[in-house]
């Protein structure tokens, strides 16, 4: 009789949905004695660990109850708190499931092993994880697809790619989700190119793909600048049924904004037939660096009727946006909105839109002020480098001087810095300003940010550095960079050596072999005429980069679109759409 009773409560427990509702079952289990039955026990701690419907210190508090737990029951209570706001607390049961009384009756399993790995990929716990490594292989579980999934995922987020690679690569099989994994730890990891290069690799030994694939790769896609590679995984997402997935458009959206393709974006976003509000963040944003300020302004007002509500990211977007296109009013507006109507607090990205907004439209008052009102402002030395950088181009030296004085009491300073501030002393004739500068950047030894460009030919991304030499086309790159260069010499173009003569030694050694220049050959090089060269920077382009690539454009009859790390800028014949205002 007993066991028919056991049977129906388990029947119970399965179709169970609320906590209510278990702890009348629960009620029932210990009236008719059931309570040590194994079967009844892992269902209710289970429930309570695992169910969104449930209550983990309910579980734990039921789990103690057991007299001997085993492996299932172990594993609830560990999965429950490895996803928790407390994930040591599944480290702890892990121990204590290893310290059992009866361990034979708890063996860990492939689980136990993963649901640990999670608590210690969230708790960045490596010791722990190398110890669970060294137990999965003298468990025999070192086959095991989800075990070794867990551990590359773990290595990753303790910073060691490679390790995670190496546990990869020795897996006798992969399943998609391994595959997907390792994409996504060289993408949070920022190896875009390598986590590129495992779709490769993926096409070679002919994997499918699912939404997840897809999701990472164009996140990858839109890092470097990869258009045409994100061309076709679109096509390969309209073919396989993903497109209908709200996070595959999201993520093509926000590939095509970043590699300069909003028409293509604004394709997809009409295309979609269910958004959210990253779908309408990212038009928002997308038209926000590329300068278009009313557009930015016009899909979050269409957002608001569509009735979502904008978050932080929404107004980032905005407020760069108004940023970019010279909409002081509006920015300002936006700014106070965010407080006023949908109770958000601006953040230190928001108030450094909101001081370059200012200070870009020369009201370096006002930029001044809004650092001096926040406390997190005034210890950013983003805040007071954008002031500094206002500054040179309204050429203020007091406001300069300020902002300066700031960056040395924050230990922030850099030589840039230093060449900014000698920049509006020079064209205030101020030679003793300029030469005091000069023996700051080379007395103080600075260490510049080394920078790189990205471009997309056919389906390869190519890197290149200051003066690179390693590209195996190197010897035809720098011979038709010297055609570049001295074509766009024909049309106006002449070099600004200001910066290089002001720092001496201590910045770029040149501004002629700069990364991107070397890009805009190799693209010039090796793409039909009237392709257009997508170019990803990692700095902010120079003075004398901006000009030469606006004289390119017009030389060659080229459209030439740079992402750098403000905003983007779109070169045709002889304009950029930032109107040297960058």
């Amino acid at each position: 009789m007993s066991k028919s009773k056991a049977n129906a409560i388990v029947t119970l427990l399965q179709g169970c949905n609320s906590l209510q509702r278990l702890k009348k079952i629960q009620a029932h289990v210990i009236i008719n004695g059931l309570q040590h039955n194994p079967a009844i026990s892992n269902k209710l701690v289970n429930f309570c660990a695992v169910s969104v419907s449930g209550c983990l210190s309910y579980a734990q508090l039921i789990f103690n109850q057991i007299q001997n737990p085993d492996t299932q029951s172990w594993n609830s209570i560990i999965r429950g708190f490895s996803l928790s706001p407390s994930p040591l607390q599944a480290i702890l049961f892990y121990n204590q499931m290893l310290l059992s009384p009866s361990p034979s009756l708890s063996p860990p399993d492939t689980f136990t092993f993963s649901f640990t790995l999670k608590a210690c990929e969230r708790l960045r716990a490596l010791n722990k994880c190398q110890e669970l490594h060294g137990f999965v292989i003298r468990s025999g579980f070192e086959r095991e697809v989800v075990v070794c999934t867990s551990l590359l995922r773990c290595y990753a987020a303790n910073g060691l790619i490679e390790v995670a690679r190496l546990v990869f690569d020795k897996m006798s099989e992969r399943d998609l989700v391994s595959w997907n994994s390792i994409i996504s730890c060289y993408s949070q990891a920022n190896l875009h190119l390598q986590a590129l290069e495992v779709y490769d690799r993926m096409r070679s030994e002919n994997v499918s793909v699912d939404g997840f694939t897809l999701v990472g790769l164009l996140s990858s896609c839109a890092h470097v600048g990869a258009l045409n590679l994100g061309v076709y995984l679109h096509g390969i997402a309209c073919e396989r049924g993903f497109f209908s997935n709200v996070y595959v458009g999201n993520a093509l959206i926000d590939m095509y904004s970043k590699c300069g393709d909003l028409g293509a974006a604004l394709s997809v976003f009409n295309g979609m037939k269910k958004r959210d509000v990253f779908t309408w963040n990212s038009m928002i944003v997308g038209n926000g660096v590329h300068g278009h300020g009313d557009e930015a302004i016009y899909f979050f007002k269409q957002m608001l009727m569509a009735g979502l509500k904008p978050n932080s990211i929404t107004f980032l977007g905005l407020l760069c946006g108004c940023n970019h296109q010279g909409l002081v009013e509006e920015g300002v507006e936006y700014f106070h909105m965010m407080v006023s109507r949908f109770n958000l607090k601006p953040g230190i990205k928001h108030h450094g839109c909101l001081v370059d907004l200012y200070g870009r439209a020369g009201k370096l008052e006002k930029a001044l002020q809004v650092i001096k009102t926040c406390q997190l402002s005034q210890d950013d030395p983003v805040m007071w480098r954008t002031l500094l950088g206002s500054s040179k181009i309204h050429r203020n030296v007091e406001i300069g001087e300020i902002a300066m004085k700031n960056l040395v009491r924050l230990g922030a300073s850099s030589a840039g810095d230093f060449v900014l501030l000698a920049t509006i002393y020079a064209a205030h004739k101020d030679a003793q300003g300029v030469a005091r500068m000069r023996k700051s950047i080379k007395s103080q030894g600075f260490k510049t940010t080394a920078g790189w460009s990205w471009i997309e030919v056919g389906d390869q991304v190519h890197r290149f550095v200051v003066d690179d030499k390693s590209h195996p086309g190197t010897g035809m790159i720098y011979r038709k960079l010297e055609e570049v260069i001295h074509r766009a010499n024909l049309v106006g173009y002449v070099k600004e050596e200001s910066l290089v003569a002001m720092a001496g030694d201590c910045l770029e050694k040149s501004t002629m072999y700069h990364s991107e220049k070397l890009a805009i050959a190799f693209g010039l090089a090796t793409t039909p005429e009237g392709t257009c060269l997508r170019i990803v920077k990692n700095l902010r382009v120079c003075r004398d980069c901006h000009s030469f690539t606006k004289f390119v454009s017009k030389a060659f009859n080229r459209d030439i679109i740079v992402r750098d790390r403000v905003r983007f800028h779109h070169f045709k014949n002889g304009i950029c759409s930032c109107r040297d205002y960058w």
